[in-house]
């Protein structure tokens, strides 16, 4: 059996995708003509041609850019079933995605209507296909403390339909520790918690990550392998790590993917899972993270299995479900 035949069909889980993230320039062309919004484009190429970036912040204005034109519930569902469909071809049985209410709420679209689409879209990608999702809510680590708390408020109502809570967007210059009251409080409230730390910024922002934001999981974190010391700690406490290597190459976080470290984090004993990030714009989706890196790296059959292990081990399901999964990717020849 082929590397690829094996990755198509074992079952795994993604743990780290950003909804606005999967906004396929086709759908955000449709939306915009329909919703009669203007962007800088006139057509789907040109549109395309624009998701060429050379850093995170070159990415994340095209990426805000494009999810201004997202505006009423039915935009929301539509953008997450045309994941959840990717996710039905990947063998993806359980995603927790990151939504960005702050990136719509500044322009006046309600809390109300971005979840009520993407959980819309949830619970009939479950009932149609067996697919499980859970949401995390991230909040924009470019903006301000007061403004993440504001945001905390208004999530509190929908507290049944988030399980936890993240920190994205500008990762240099904004450490984790900017917003310890924040997550200090979403904890109290109930919130399971994750951060992006360790992508572009130092290892230092890895040990803010757990010590005081006290994160369930770290998004991202390659460069944590630059601090002995921190990779122990990972290693002792089986701290995943949710990476994303089209991610990482087209962010120029490695120039090659066969330079990746994901290979060598994961023989040292690190809970190293594979994701997508922002498909639409990184060049694939789950799978082809998976096809790519181990073509790069010349992983084993072994160590594919122990990746979707290692995604469903990581994820948020309860001790059952995981595993139950584990047991079929153990028991698949």
């Amino acid at each position: 059996m082929s590397l690829n035949t094996l990755i198509q069909t074992l079952p795994k889980a993604e743990l780290h995708v950003h909804i606005e993230g999967t906004f396929e320039p086709e759908l955000m062309f449709a939306i915009a003509q329909r919703n009669g919004v203007k962007i800088p484009y006139d057509s789907v190429e040109e549109v395309r041609a624009a998701y060429d970036f050379h850093n995170l912040q070159s990415f994340l204005d095209i990426y805000y850019a494009g999810a201004a034109v997202l505006l009423h519930e039915q935009d929301f569902y539509d953008l997450t079933r045309a994941y959840l469909l990717h996710c039905k071809a990947d063998n993806v049985v359980h995603t927790e995605m990151f939504f960005d209410p702050q990136t719509h709420t500044a322009r006046g679209v309600a809390f109300d209507t971005v979840i009520s689409g993407i959980t819309r879209a949830c619970e009939d990608a479950r009932q149609e296909w067996g697919i499980t999702a859970k949401l995390i809510m991230c909040f924009l680590r470019h903006l301000s403390e007061e403004d993440a708390l504001a945001t905390l408020a208004l999530a509190l109502p929908f507290k049944d339909k988030i399980i936890g809570v993240g920190l994205d967007s500008s990762e240099v210059g904004h450490p984790p520790s900017k917003f310890e009251r924040v997550f200090a409080a979403a904890r109290a409230a109930g919130f399971l918690v994750v951060a992006h730390a360790g992508e572009e910024g130092p290892p230092q922002y890895v040990y803010e990550a757990l010590d005081k934001l006290q994160v369930n999981r770290i998004d991202h974190g390659v460069r944590s392998e630059e601090d002995e010391a921190l990779m122990a700690r990972l290693v002792a406490e089986q701290m995943p790590l949710t990476v994303c290597p089209l991610s990482n190459l087209k962010l120029k976080v490695v120039n090659h993917l066969n330079q990746h470290n994901l290979r060598r984090m994961l023989q040292r004993g690190v809970l190293v899972t594979v994701n997508s990030d922002d498909p639409a714009y990184f060049g694939g989706y789950v799978n082809q993270n998976f096809s790519e890196l181990a073509e790069a790296l010349d992983l084993s059959a072994a160590e594919i299995r122990t990746l979707c292990k290692n995604s469903l081990t990581a994820s948020f399901l309860n001790a059952e479900e995981k595993a139950a999964w584990c047991q079929k990717i153990d028991s698949y020849i």
